[in-house]
């Protein structure tokens, strides 16, 4: 699946178990050979990846994702739902979507074993903190990176797995004990009720569509005031109030109009498609950039403390102005 990564937590914040790695940008990639495609549900695969020479592959912990460079150049995210015991393989899962962009679509069609892909990662913007209990709710697709936590949390956490039916559920076999609820057996899931059920001060992860997350995110903190709420979206969340402005890229002195509705990231692509990026959810910093002129609109995940004045994450963030001049 291609995966962007949002994390939300409310109330109270416990350490990590599984912490973020420092995000690097460069430097860390490498090749890796597709060592077997395995049809896991309707339209989902899982690939198991390995060392070309069959060495050990970097450590990685529950929560952690991978960024696939495709044959056609297409740049990909997906999590790892592997062991994270087993140093010599990675496995990742990808669920075609018929109307998309084209990147699942050529995971499907073109990799078979033997084919070589470029990786960069692992890298973990979904961490696994330490609780009391845990309750994680995947819809779909989203089990890939709650499997691992699942494993690592053991007694402490419950699953509960939803999705339209079984036969697109991913994974059901290595789930022993999740409470396995298809819409077409058991009807739309009641999110607040679910949440309602999270012990006082569990961890609550979800990972699924897009409304599941923002209703999680809305209803939360009344659910589980003394918890702590972690979600991973799959896609960048729209533009929310957003207006026009003007952007110039200094180096090559072009101009673009950002629209209301877009990121600047989205605009400097149609003059720059080879525009760094990665998250596309403002906490990597892959896509930061120097700001030469104009004041900036903040919506990045850098905590205030931090944030340098003079630098965009254009991914998400914005013109407080009329206009920005980018060092680019």
């Amino acid at each position: 699946m291609d995966l962007y990564k949002q994390v939300f937590v409310a109330g109270a914040v416990a350490p990590l178990l599984s912490s973020p790695q420092p995000v690097r940008n460069s430097g860390f990639d490498r090749d890796v050979v597709v060592e077997a495609v395995e049809q896991v549900a309707l339209d989902v695969v899982a690939l198991t990846l390995r060392a070309p020479d069959g060495g050990v592959l970097p450590v990685w912990r529950p929560g952690a994702h991978l960024e696939l460079f495709l044959p056609s150049g297409r740049q990909r995210r997906y999590s790892l739902c592997g062991n994270p015991r087993d140093r010599f393989r990675y496995r990742i899962a990808v669920r075609l979507i018929p109307d998309g962009d084209g990147g699942s679509r050529e995971v499907h069609e073109r990799l078979r074993a033997g084919s070589v892909l470029r990786i960069r990662g692992p890298r973990n913007a979904f961490g696994f903190v330490e609780a009391p209990s845990y309750l994680f709710i995947a819809g779909g697709i989203g089990i890939t990176p709650i499997l691992p936590m699942v494993r690592a949390a053991g007694a402490r956490g419950r699953l509960v797995y939803l999705g339209s039916s079984r036969d697109r559920m991913p994974f059901l076999a290595e789930l022993t004990g999740a409470e396995v609820r298809p819409d077409d057996e058991f009807g739309p899931p009641d999110l607040a009720e679910l949440l309602g059920e999270a012990e006082p001060g569990a961890a609550v992860y979800v990972c699924g569509p897009p409304g599941m997350l923002t209703a999680a995110q809305r209803l939360a903190f009344d659910s589980n005031p003394t918890g702590s709420l972690h979600v991973e979206r799959f896609a960048p969340a729209p533009v929310d109030g957003g207006r026009e402005f003007d952007l110039t890229l200094a180096r090559t002195g072009r101009t673009v109009r950002v629209g209301a509705t877009e990121t600047a990231l989205a605009a400097i692509q149609r003059v720059d498609p080879r525009v760094p990026y990665s998250c596309r959810q403002g906490f990597c910093g892959s896509c930061e950039t120097r700001v030469l002129s104009g004041a900036v609109e903040h919506r990045d995940r850098v905590p205030a403390a931090l944030a340098r004045p003079d630098r965009i994450r254009p991914c998400v963030s914005r013109a407080a102005g009329d206009a920005l001049v980018l060092d680019r």
